[in-house]
């Protein structure tokens, strides 16, 4: 069985390296657990993000301990699930100790039954204990028992770590600024959702359901090599387009409606997370075509926007102020724009901020303000940009040929040295571009 990539090794280095300037410590990573459907079938697995991002097993159970010495020594000690061959003919192989060592590297492998009894000593009188509390309860139960034991050995020279650390404060901060390998994987995610969207816009006639337009989604992310979606994949047809995090359901494409599609592939634990809205006829309606062009016009500012040194919020209040001025210059709203956004009326139309962070996550890791500030970007970060327009099926402020009408274009933008880049450009957006993949 051949290694993994070495850059796993190298990411438990640079995380390693970052605790050791704090004092060094060790870091406690649980991996995922399976969770039961129904009866005896379980939910699909996904392994948890930072434990993949620094072991790179996908196997439920068990837990990393990274151990970084203020000298620079690492050390990565794995429990992983044992090898059973009578298990392994219903569930598949397993890696075992054998294969944490050999194959990801780990100083020193277990069986997940010894972690109770090797636990302790691998945290006994280490300065700082990098874990996630609040995260899982019976993890959380886990280590109050071992720190309670290592008290309790204080007339033997025992004593629990100084403090509890969030590990984000190493991980999530690594995580944020995508390594090559990183924006590699990415970058195949949007290649597969590009062809997922054109997928939904060409199958999404009158007449098809919503989970039918998800089915052709689903089926083009693992075609082209993904392995599903990287989140849930909304189809919403006619005035479900106006609910954000509506999932697809049963409902009926009708001519004349929009369809709004959000869907994100996943390559390899990274996802994109692309929205595209279409016209089920083939063709927009006037008034569906002034209010997507006006999200349309507003989202590519805000990609322009997009560059080192500039901000979220940034970002976000461009988007607020040009739509707010279109609400106005449609009727939609009254009065002037700085009343508007003072109020904050302009959130009946849009109610969602602009961006977040993008990468093994669909809503991905990273602190969005340092020191109470909005946080500056940097090359290498990726970010979504993503404006909408929702006009409720019951506005009655609203004309009536607008009501029912949700709109929402969204990108997946990465930070670059001179400004930035377009992940999902393939994606189709413009009128021209959409229509004509629309054509019935």
């Amino acid at each position: 069985m051949e290694p993994i990539p070495s850059f796993f090794a190298e990411r438990r280095r640079a995380a390693a390296a970052q605790m050791a300037r704090q004092g060094g410590g060790v870091m406690l990573l649980p991996a995922a657990e399976e969770k039961l459907r129904n009866a005896d079938t379980e939910h699909l697995f996904r392994q948890d993000s930072d434990y993949h991002y620094v072991v790179g097993l996908d196997e439920p159970e068990g837990c990393a301990v990274l151990l970084a010495a203020p000298s620079g020594e690492v050390k990565l000690v794995l429990f992983v699930r044992p090898r059973d061959r009578e298990k392994e003919i219903w569930t598949g192989r397993r890696a075992g100790v054998e294969g944490a060592k050999e194959r990801y590297g780990a100083d020193e492998a277990y069986t997940v039954a010894e972690m109770d009894e090797k636990l302790p000593a691998l945290l006994e009188g280490a300065e700082t204990l990098w874990f996630r509390l609040g995260e899982d309860a019976g993890w959380d139960a886990r280590v109050a028992r071992i720190l309670r034991g290592l008290r309790g050995g204080a007339r033997l020279g025992k004593h629990p770590p100084r403090a509890i650390v969030e590990p984000g404060r190493v991980l999530h901060e690594q995580r944020l600024v995508k390594s090559p390998e990183e924006l590699k994987r990415l970058r195949k995610a949007a290649e597969i959702t590009a062809e997922a969207h054109m997928a939904a816009m060409r199958d999404g006639q009158p007449g098809r359901r919503e989970h039918q337009v998800q089915a052709e989604i689903e089926y083009a992310f693992r075609r082209r090599g993904g392995s599903g979606p990287g989140y849930g994949t909304i189809v919403a047809t006619g005035a479900n387009s106006t609910i954000l995090h509506y999932r697809a359901g049963p409902d009926v494409l009708k001519d004349g409606d929009v369809c709004l599609v959000d869907a994100g592939g996943e390559y390899d634990f990274y996802t994109a997370d692309v929205t595209r809205t279409f016209p089920v006829s083939g063709d927009f309606t006037k008034p569906q075509r002034v209010l997507y062009e006006l999200c349309l016009d507003v989202q590519k500012q805000a990609i322009e926007a997009v560059k080192p040194g500039t901000t979220l919020d940034a970002i976000h209040d461009l988007v607020v102020r040009k739509l707010t001025e279109g609400f106005i210059s449609l009727g939609l709203l009254q009065g002037n724009v700085e009343e508007r956004i003072a109020d904050k009326s302009f959130r009946k139309y849009y109610m969602h901020r602009t961006s977040h962070w993008l990468g093994m996550d669909v809503h991905d890791v990273g602190d969005y303000y340092v020191d109470g500030k909005p946080r500056p970007l940097v090359p290498g970060m990726v970010l979504t940009v993503e404006p909408g327009i929702y006009v409720a099926e019951d506005d009655e402020t609203a004309p009536p040929e607008m009501r029912g009408v949700g709109i929402r274009i969204e990108d997946d933008v990465l930070v670059t040295p001179e400004g930035h880049e377009n992940l999902t450009a393939a994606v189709p957006k413009e009128v021209a571009e959409v229509e004509a993949v629309c054509v019935r």
